[in-house]
């Protein structure tokens, strides 16, 4: 590659710290963040004396622990590494952007928007550094920053439109055809390079896909795969696209009103479906806790997994997020923080589900509406008088922010034919295996990868996704 700051190593990613010590890393090494790092390095790590901290996980290394230890550490290494990179504004800066928009923002009202956790830090080496994205965060809570541009994408009338048409008519279905593009400009001549796209999976809401075009010679993952992909193997091709076309059927029922699924399906939940899945699933103290009390003196599961709704949209605000990978134990942080993305809050409300006795699970890939498609993610959950169903927490707590409890309460049971289902696991692995470190390891929406065994970063990627179609088709529940 042309640009490169981690190097290949067999088949690896190999992380070039600030003290120049090598040290592989893989996707599965980030199952073991619950392990913790040794007091001594947390303190540096928490404290962002990142260098020092980096230091101290290498000398650690070399006195070659326990394994699940090391891939702990050799995860938090590369967290550290990674952290400067998206957290790389500072103070001043964000400030001098903020008033080349609004001229009469004040120092005081920016620290004021850190005390109401408008805006997500961290300190490196003594100094407060904010997210790259923070004004897109910002944008998101229009009345407490006027000054702002707006948010360019609006297309909350033909959202609302789609939502009461579905609502009238019990449901509605959209054929949708979608052309996914990645390439990697830096690889050199005579590199190996793998590529996976997203691509739809059949699922209870998607039928009828079909692959109607890809760069040649490229393997489509089975139907059923719980993170579908196309993918490629080549020395000569830098870039690589697929076009797929899927049907997905959107049924509506007011669950808050009683009317549930007249057929609901026979019990297909599995035992994961129902435990932890650490480091971001985790049954912690507080989460047991929090749960006990939400579900308390419910005994229908219906009755627990609407209970954990509410709370969470009426209590979550929503935050843009770090990547995933920066982030600690996500539903546990989250139900503490009380912020969260799309994703962050589907993790909390699936696992809070499953402490309660109820079979939840994970779902991501696009919202596709008419004039924007981008990644997203929502949940899954079981009850024996409904069977699966969805719910979209993030969706629902802004629908409570901007004052339309129609729509909360809608993103309950029910989603909306703008959706492209690609992922049914968090952290599901690829077929074929991914060969390095993905740039997200936990889920996959945009595409990945690798350069001779080496996961490329979000920088040495050009990803889109592009809606080619979407038209309605006469919906049967």
């Amino acid at each position: 590659m042309a640009v490169i700051d981690i190097l290949p190593a067999d088949g690896k990613v190999v992380a070039e710290g600030p003290v120049g010590c090598s040290v592989e890393v893989c996707d599965d090494d980030f199952r073991h963040l619950d392990i913790g790092l040794p007091p001594e390095i947390l303190r540096l790590k928490d404290a962002g004396y990142l260098t020092q901290a980096v230091a101290a996980c290498d000398r650690l290394l070399k006195q070659n622990p326990d394994p699940s230890f090391a891939a702990c550490v050799r995860a938090e290494r590369y967290r550290m590494i990674e952290t400067p990179l998206h957290f790389s504004v500072s103070r001043d800066r964000a400030i001098e952007m903020i008033r080349e928009e609004w001229p009469e923002f004040t120092d005081k009202q920016f620290d004021d928007l850190i005390d109401r956790k408008r805006i997500d830090w961290r300190f490196i080496d003594g100094e407060l550094f904010v997210l790259d994205n923070f004004l897109d965060s910002l944008r998101v809570y229009p009345k407490e920053v006027p000054g702002l541009r707006p948010d360019p994408t609006d297309s909350i009338a033909l959202r609302n439109q789609m939502l009461e048409e579905m609502e009238t008519q019990g449901g509605l279905s959209r054929t949708i055809t979608l052309k996914a593009c990645v390439s990697v400009p830096g690889a050199l001549e005579g590199e190996a390079v793998r590529a996976w796209l997203p691509v739809a999976a059949a699922c209870r809401q998607q039928s009828q896909i079909e692959i109607l075009d890809m760069t040649p010679e490229g393997v489509i993952a089975p139907a059923n795969a719980l993170a579908r992909t196309a993918s490629w193997v080549s020395s000569t091709d830098r870039s690589f696209s697929v076009i797929y076309r899927y049907q997905i059927d959107a049924a509506y029922h007011d669950i808050y009103g009683g009317a549930l699924p007249a057929h609901p399906c026979m019990d297909t939940s599995l035992p994961e479906d129902i435990s932890e899945d650490r480091p971001h699933i985790a049954f912690t103290p507080y989460l047991q806790q929090l749960t006990e009390r939400v579900v308390d003196g419910l005994e229908d599961q219906l009755d627990r997994a609407r209970a954990i709704y509410d709370y969470l949209t009426l209590h979550i605000d929503y935050r843009y997020q770090p990547p995933y990978l920066l982030l600690g134990s996500i539903a546990d942080d989250c139900a503490h923080s009380l912020r969260g993305d799309c994703g962050v809050m589907a993790l909390t409300f699936i696992t809070m589900c499953r402490i309660a006795g109820v079979p939840a699970r994970w779902q991501s890939g696009l919202y596709v509406a008419p004039d924007s498609v981008g990644p997203h993610d929502w949940a899954e959950f079981y009850t024996p008088q409904t069977g699966w169903l969805n719910a979209d927490v993030s969706f629902g707590s802004s629908a409570r922010r901007m004052g339309e409890e129609w729509r909360r309460r809608h993103y309950f049971g029910n989603l909306d034919p703008w959706r492209m289902v690609a992922n049914s696991r968090f952290q599901a692995g690829f077929e074929p295996v991914f060969d390095g470190m993905r740039e997200d390891p936990y889920d996959n929406q945009m595409g990945e990868v690798s350069v001779d065994g080496r996961g490329c970063r979000r920088r040495e990627m050009l990803r889109s996704v592009e809606l080619i179609e979407m038209f309605e088709v006469p919906f049967s529940d």
